[in-house]
């Protein structure tokens, strides 16, 4: 690898930059994507059965982009023989399973994904303007160099656990090791989940279903003031727009800040459905008696203490600012992820662009480069781009935009106006007029 010039080096294969590779595969690019795994794997803690991904399966890896491309979910379906059971069963969301499936499937299809090399620092050779990316294969300790004009950063987010809850001790996981784990949780006399999303919701769902005859307790604590649904009504829907990442992305930093916060419920929420099937589990359950489970809204968990046998959770009551105890024999945090900045950027830090609190200045066309559109980010821009960075249905659009930007043509179109609403001053806005006050 190490003398070759490649176009494109992606760092990290996630559903993102696979799409990403899929994309460039008929273009002729020369590309290599670079991943620490063995293979693809796709939230495999949280393959719950029956678990459904929460977009259309036109959100796949290039159906956005290139609906004719031989990557498609629905080329997949046809191929494993499952296009007509799809077509009969109505239902326009995967399962979670089938999603990961479908994307192991076309990474085993392209020759551009190196599995087992972990990135360890990224260079830039002043001379000959080319990015060095320094790996080191997990399998073998060999180190390997690859050199390319163009980086498309794509590690994708990682697991958060609050500062308080760190360190415990004990049969404490994160939601996304929780498949793995699941027996030892329904072995337990008591699991508490925290957590406000889907996430949280799944695994507490998943634990009622054995709480009759595991003879357990599972409860549910969550610091949102309610259950909340995510919301997916339509012109809700034309926030995940080019229109309304334009418009979120001119604001300013601490606005964005505050949005950020604020939006999180409109795709961080629980489905709907998920949550009425959570209430009819439970009144199924309670045929046979009280269910022992407690469900707490508007509580936080301060603090938590493992003394060997069961934690011990300090919690406070948001509205009623009052504090109280719980005990637990095991913990499931449903916390969330976050983006971080990778340690193998450090080498060219001085090259990229950084905001007041540290964060990378990801430009509109997700560039970090000070505009010299080389080096790129992939579901690490949530804080500039807002609730489209996550957004699996959204991701063939950015990849349309960063190849358009590496090739120097507009490959894939790219649709700049989508929806029908206005998310600023629309342009044909009147200046507001004088008004003199009658005397």
């Amino acid at each position: 690898m190490s003398g070759h010039v490649h176009d494109l080096v992606g760092v990290g294969v996630g559903p993102f930059n696979l799409g990403l590779a899929c994309l460039a595969e008929p273009l002729g690019l020369d590309a290599v994507f670079l991943d620490r795994a063995d293979g693809f794997r796709w939230h495999h803690g949280m393959m719950i059965e029956g678990a459904t991904i929460q977009v259309p399966f036109l959100a796949d890896l290039v159906t956005m982009a290139d609906p004719t491309s031989e990557f498609s979910f629905l080329n997949w379906l046809k191929h494993t023989g499952r296009l007509y059971p799809f077509y009969i069963r109505e239902n326009v969301y995967p399962l979670r399973a089938e999603y990961d499936a479908y994307c192991r499937w076309a990474a085993a299809r392209l020759t551009s994904l190196h599995w087992n090399h972990e990135v360890v620092a990224i260079e830039h050779d002043v001379e000959d303007d080319v990015y060095i990316v320094r790996a080191m294969r997990t399998d073998t300790g060999e180190q390997r160099e690859v050199r390319a004009r163009h980086v498309v950063v794509g590690v994708g987010t990682r697991p958060t656990m609050p500062q308080s809850l760190r360190r415990l001790g004990g049969p404490v996981i994160h939601s996304s090791e929780y498949v793995q784990n699941r027996e030892a949780l329904r072995s337990a006399g008591s699991v508490t989940v925290v957590g406000s999303g889907q996430s949280a919701a799944e695994i507490y769902r998943d634990l009622l279903d054995g709480i009759r005859e595991g003879g357990y307790r599972v409860d549910w604590v969550t610091r949102s003031p309610r259950f909340f649904p995510m919301e997916y009504t339509k012109l809700t829907l034309e926030m995940t727009s080019p229109e309304y990442t334009d418009h979120f992305h001119a604001l300013p930093l601490g606005l964005r800040q505050h949005l950020g916060r604020e939006q999180r419920g409109l795709y961080k929420g629980i489905s709907g459905e998920l949550i009425d099937d959570i209430y009819d589990t439970l009144y199924r359950l309670s045929v046979d008696g009280p269910v022992p489970t407690t469900l707490l809204t508007d509580t936080e968990v301060l603090a938590a203490e493992w003394n060997g046998e069961r934690y011990r959770l300090r919690l406070r009551h948001g509205q009623l600012d009052r504090e109280h105890e719980r005990e637990t024999e095991a913990l499931v945090l449903a916390t969330g992820y976050a983006a971080e900045t990778p340690p193998f950027l450090a080498p060219i830090a001085d090259l990229l662009d950084w905001d007041g609190l540290g964060r990378l200045a990801v430009a509109r066309d997700y560039s970090v480069d000070g505009g010299r559109g080389r080096v790129f980010v992939q579901n690490g821009e949530e804080h500039t781009h807002g609730l489209t960075a996550p957004d699996l249905g959204f991701g063939a659009w950015r990849n349309s935009s960063i190849l358009a930007a590496v090739t120097g043509r507009e490959v894939y179109p790219i649709e700049r106006r989508i929806a029908f609403q206005h998310f600023g001053v629309p342009d044909d806005a009147l200046a507001p007029a004088a008004i003199g006050v009658a005397r």
